[in-house]
């Protein structure tokens, strides 16, 4: 697993709440980890089933999915899986071997290095995340996704 050990963000909420929580709040709390949990399991199994890590498949989703752009940097990424540089650049790397992407000097700057998703990286992500979404929209009702209109939640879902 690769994650940042301690951040500015996670510093500052490392207090103590300023009121005791209720037991209806630690509920709430216990359920929407449990909710987030399930569609990680889900993630991780059907990533599996498709030949590649968990991991690999939410790198190649922030490519895809990446604001104004079919591509992004390490640095890019490492902030979107909340990763060190150095544990993006293996991962890259991993998924370069597989043929799911591959790497450009930066456009702007030749000391960047863009990530871009190849032909089997694209067939393969679009898959999995339309797998994601269709999980997402069943568990809508129970677990509450933001963004959700974006997913085609709604008064069209199910038809």
């Amino acid at each position: 697993m690769i994650l940042k050990a301690t951040s500015k963000h996670t510093d500052q909420h490392a207090k103590m709440p300023r009121t005791p929580l209720s037991k209806k709040e630690f509920e709430t709390l216990s359920h929407f980890r449990y909710l987030l949990r399930r569609f990680l399991r889900f993630s991780e199994e059907v990533s599996r089933q498709h030949g590649i890590t968990h991991l690999q498949y939410q790198m190649m989703l922030h490519v895809r999915g990446f604001p104004g752009r079919e591509w992004a940097t390490v640095g890019e990424l490492a902030e979107r899986l909340q990763s060190h540089h150095h544990g993006v650049v293996s991962l890259v790397t991993r998924c370069e071997k597989l043929g799911l992407v591959r790497r450009q000097e930066g456009r702007s700057d030749r000391r960047e290095v863009e990530i871009h998703l190849t032909p089997k990286g694209n067939e393969l992500v679009a898959l999995l995340a339309g797998l994601h979404r269709d999980e997402l929209i069943r568990m809508q009702g129970i677990f509450q996704i933001p963004g959700s209109d974006d997913l085609g939640v709604g008064e069209d879902a199910g038809r």
